[in-house]
């Protein structure tokens, strides 16, 4: 049993991606990040959830999208992708603060002109309130302490006009290992190697993420653990 507990949030380490870092050190965990998203969920959760928050919107009706630390840009491909299939018109807006991260972005999103990339700051978003119909986020709470932690949360929840998702890792003994051991399957990347076990001990755990929503205000967001990704969605769908 105490493989499945929780082990002590490591809330003073601080990853390699969020030091100064070369394009090519970026690029190799960015790839990495990729492949993990396939994985555990990263798109195929986030875009279960944005499906449901667009449920019953007119399929003419075009949608817009901010995803916020958007990372690899591979979260928005698959939102453009589905679109496309879909039938609906969409418009992405990929935000990640860090240059050589959007550079890669830049490549990697190359073929979807409905994505467009932009820098800025999780934490004072460069868009007015209820800007964007849905705000999607991933991988990027757990960079956060509790109080930039509640920022971010509130930031996007003005940001959203229907509402938001925001997935992350789950804190846990047993997803550390998991993670530890995929990354040096999946991956030559020393950046990715550090920081995927890592991740996972700086993530929170769902009760930790509805106090967190709590504490910025956000009573009805819902916390959903999928438990087989070592994945949460903090979802609100907005009145």
């Amino acid at each position: 049993m105490r493989l499945l507990t929780a082990a002590e949030r490591d809330a003073e380490a601080v990853e390699l991606m969020d030091r100064p870092a070369t394009l090519n050190e970026i690029s190799g965990s960015l790839r990495a990040i990729v492949r993990l998203n396939g994985l555990f969920g990263g798109r195929r959760l986030t875009l279960r959830h944005v499906r449901d928050l667009l449920d019953g919107l007119p399929a003419d009706r075009a949608v817009t999208v901010l995803d916020v630390g958007a990372g690899a840009a591979d979260i928005p491909v698959t939102l453009v992708r589905w679109a496309r299939r879909a039938g609906r018109r969409i418009r992405v807006f990929a935000l990640d603060r860090n240059s050589a991260t959007l550079t890669y972005a830049r490549g990697y999103a190359a073929a979807y002109p409905e994505i467009t990339l932009v820098q800025g700051d999780a934490l004072a978003l460069p868009v007015a309130p209820g800007s964007v119909d849905v705000v999607i986020s991933a991988m990027t709470l757990h960079h956060l302490r509790p109080e930039e932690a509640t920022r971010y949360l509130g930031e996007i929840d003005a940001a959203a006009r229907l509402g938001w998702v925001v997935n992350d890792l789950v804190r846990g003994r047993t997803a550390h290992r998991l993670v530890w051991l995929v990354t040096r399957l999946c991956s030559r990347s020393a950046m990715a190697r550090y920081d995927g076990p890592l991740s996972v001990l700086r993530s929170y755990t769902p009760s930790e993420v509805a106090a967190l929503c709590e504490k910025a205000g956000l009573l009805d967001v819902r916390v959903v653990h999928h438990s087989w990704f070592i994945r949460q969605c903090a979802v609100r769908t907005k009145p």
